[in-house]
């Protein structure tokens, strides 16, 4: 039965039906055609790591899987200096287009394709005075949605990492997949990162408070920060209900004195740093004076961080603390347990290179089966909470009251689509990273 606002769009001429149910059905026994869009396919980039594990087998939980849909379209914003795009379109028998619209139709005049892949980072676009690069992310989804409404149909989207850089934008993607039916994905590759030690928090458990830990830049990391912190705590009791007010903290002594205020619990930082690190771990304050020491003059180094406080009462922070890009923890303090839960999500060989063999698998699962392997509500929100740091910031570092982020939702068990390690037994750390695409020793028949 149509609704309404279908009924309406079917009189217009407009007739866009999309449920997961039915594009499941209707790729039933075939692989989905997928079209890959791309602000830029340069060594390490996202579209690169991403690319490759869908045109090879991509590696999880140690064994090599087939990805069991294609990549038969390629479209790049940008052409950068080394581009792998046109060498791998080449070798692969994959068509490049000259426009998204051309891509989504493989050169007609109706959507031909099962599934669109927008990977909207890298690339040279402009930095606005908070500190975000303007990514087009919003143009490619508007450009995608004209191509399915003259089309009359839709299909699975994944968008990389945060929707927007703008939340009216963010917040009208969302609305629009909603009134489409388009099954909608997005966000980051770290909550799939394998943890150590291997934690697991129990559906409904009581998080009076938690931390996220990274060491890599402003804003592009912090937002990673923001979805493992998300990702951990929406399935708390009662379910997630939203963010009431967000403040961001710019220096290592404003940290200290906002711990001092009780806004944020240093020791639960201290315990996702030990979860990394070991023996090895410093002490929290000492590992943010050696920072200094060592990059005396940059503008920002030591520590900063965010304070989040959820419409539940729940507390939450993200904080850079140290150099290390490859810096992914978290911990947080459950009631009536006297020691924080801790984890270190670690990233595989090459950096965080191997963080997207996971992505692609989760990806992969929803393009076959038009049902998102987590929600996109709290990529929604995690874009919000983006947004209003660098606002903060920009404001010295004022709290700010979120509205808007009183999102609720309930969570998906996305467990099956963790990284569990057992990958690094078949690519030990020891294995040289490859140039362009990681060809497995297996291959597709």
């Amino acid at each position: 039965m149509l609704s309404r606002r279908q009924v309406l769009q079917s009189a217009a001429g407009v007739c866009v039906v999309g449920t997961a149910d039915s594009i499941e059905a209707s790729q039933a026994g075939r692989r989905p055609k997928v079209a890959m869009l791309m602000t830029e396919c340069r060594q390490r980039s996202h579209g690169h790591v991403i690319l490759e594990n869908f045109i090879e087998r991509p590696l999880f939980r140690g064994e090599w899987l087939d990805p069991g849909c294609d990549i038969v379209a390629i479209w790049e914003d940008q052409h950068p200096e080394k581009d792998l795009a046109p060498g791998v379109a080449r070798t692969y028998g994959i068509p490049t287009f000259n426009s998204i619209k051309e891509a989504l139709c493989l050169g007609g005049n109706r959507l031909a394709v099962d599934a669109v892949l927008s990977i909207g980072e890298h690339g040279n676009y402009p930095v606005n005075s908070r500190g975000q690069r303007e990514y087009p992310r919003k143009r490619f989804f508007d450009e995608i949605v004209a191509v399915f409404r003259e089309s009359g149909r839709v299909v699975p989207v994944f968008n990389d990492k945060h929707l927007s850089y703008r939340w009216d934008w963010a917040r009208e993607m969302y609305d629009t997949s909603r009134e489409l039916g388009i099954p909608f994905m997005a966000g980051s590759s770290v909550p799939l990162a394998q943890r150590r030690p291997p934690i697991d928090i129990p559906a409904g458990a009581r998080i009076t408070e938690a931390v996220a830990v990274h060491g890599g830049p402003f804003e592009s990391y912090d937002f990673h920060g923001f979805e493992l912190l998300q990702s951990m705590v929406e399935g708390r009791a009662g379910g997630e209900t939203g963010v009431e007010e967000m403040r961001h903290v710019s220096t290592p002594d404003a940290l200290w004195k906002a711990a001092e205020a009780g806004e944020w619990s240093p020791d639960l930082a201290e315990a996702a740093l030990k979860a990394e690190m070991g023996d090895q771990f410093p002490g929290l304050k000492e590992m943010v004076r050696r920072e200094e020491q060592a990059n005396t003059g940059r503008r920002r180094s030591g520590a900063w961080g965010t304070l989040i406080r959820y419409v539940d009462g729940t507390k939450g922070s993200v904080v850079r603390i140290g150099r290390s890009d490859m810096r992914w923890n978290f911990a947080c303090r459950i009631a009536g347990r006297p020691d924080p839960v801790a984890t270190s999500c670690y990233v595989g060989p090459w950096d965080n290179r191997c963080l997207f063999k996971a992505l692609s698998h989760a990806i992969q699962a929803m393009f076959r089966t038009g049902k998102p392997s987590y929600p996109v509500e709290r990529t929604l929100i995690t874009t919000g909470m983006t947004d209003i740091m660098t606002a903060s910031r920009e404001a010295g570092d004022r709290p700010i009251g979120t509205p808007h982020l009183r999102i609720a939702y309930q969570p998906i068990d996305f467990s099956a689509f963790r990284e569990n390690g057992k990958s690094w037994e078949v690519l030990p750390p020891t294995t040289p990273q490859p140039d362009g695409i990681h060809k497995p020793p297996i291959r597709l028949k």
